[in-house]
């Protein structure tokens, strides 16, 4: 039962990664737009990073799921 627990968090963690990796580049690319004003792109900027920081807790915490559900 506990496999299954794991193999479900994975599968959920990795979602969450992805969606995160797309918010990242889509909020990356705004931030690189010369036709959006300065606060918009700062915003994305930071919203950006704080993408990226989401997107590592989340393929991380997927790896040790994988891990937990091999065992």
């Amino acid at each position: 039962m506990e496999t299954v627990k794991n193999a479900a968090n994975y599968v959920s963690e990795s979602i969450q990664g992805g969606g995160a990796t797309a918010s990242k580049e889509a909020n990356k690319n705004v931030a690189k737009d010369d036709n959006a004003n300065l606060s918009t792109r700062a915003s994305a900027t930071k919203d950006a990073v704080v993408d990226k920081k989401d997107e590592k807790s989340h393929d991380t915490k997927a790896d040790v799921h994988k891990e937990a559900a091999k065992h």
